[in-house]
């Protein structure tokens, strides 16, 4: 097997599949460099012929569980003004990306997370995952074009009640709200993420990313929007006080005392 490093990112080719593997164990926390080399896998397996499909999937106990807030200098270098403007523009061209991508989500898919999963077109999961928009928890705006991702799969009521009180979904409920779409048990899920990138793999690959394109017609446009709107609020929150509680509530894992200011 012939690997290629990307930063944090391994990505190797499996027959027909590419696979492209997040490796910042146990909770793969992202920033801006991490989201650039996922953007670098796909744009390598978008170029390469005799891949027809990609496994996102991630080393470790997570799938990944967004910036690290518990970091006051991780969530600027993450988030924050231009680092988020970077970080956004990277999330587009993991957007952009051509073939199908299946998400292997074996645990924690949390905060912008979560995004991570949603920008794939398919999600492998297992009863023992976790699913959370839990930025409202810490008094914050959704991020990574979940405002825009979220309500497309769930419906903009569902996914309402999701970012209103930021509750932990498993993987068997994810799948009965069509967060995600298969369930398998927690050592099978890569295995069946790869079954299914060979499924789609077996149909015409022209006719495949020709479909795709029409199905996805506009999502990147408004995904783009999305993250605008989601960077603006993002930024006035990150200021108030109640922010600063709840991500030191969070840290020390108890409720937060917010007092709307």
């Amino acid at each position: 097997m012939s690997e290629t490093i990307y930063g944090d990112v391994g990505a190797w080719t499996q027959g027909r599949v590419a696979m492209v593997e997040i490796r910042r164990p146990p909770n793969n926390f992202f920033d801006s460099d991490l989201i650039n080399s996922i953007a670098d896998a796909y744009d390598a397996a978008d170029a390469n012929n005799a891949v027809r499909a990609i496994v996102l999937c991630a080393a470790g106990k997570h799938f990944c569980s967004g910036a690290d807030f518990s970091s006051r200098r991780d969530v600027a270098q993450a988030t924050e003004g231009a680092a988020g403007k970077h970080i956004y523009k990277h999330a587009s061209r993991m957007m952009r990306s051509k073939k199908p991508i299946i998400g292997a989500i074996q645990g924690a898919a949390i905060g912008g997370g979560l995004g991570v999963a949603l920008t794939a077109d398919f999600r492998v999961t297992c009863p023992e995952a976790r699913f959370s928009a839990n930025f409202t928890r810490m008094n914050y705006h959704p991020g990574f074009g979940l405002t825009c991702t979220l309500p497309r799969l769930v419906g903009p009521q569902k996914a309402a009640l999701l970012f209103y009180n930021g509750r932990r979904v498993p993987g068997d409920e994810a799948v009965a709200i069509g967060l995600a779409d298969v369930l398998v048990a927690l050592d099978e899920v890569r295995n069946a993420a790869i079954a299914l990138a060979e499924d789609i793999a077996t149909s015409g690959p022209l006719a495949i990313v020709s479909t795709r394109e029409t199905l996805r017609r506009g999502l990147v446009d408004a995904f783009e929007g999305a993250t605008d709107r989601e960077l603006a609020e993002q930024d006035w929150l990150r200021k108030t006080a109640d922010f600063k509680e709840g991500t030191k509530a969070m840290g020390e894992r108890r409720p937060p005392n917010f007092q709307s200011r």
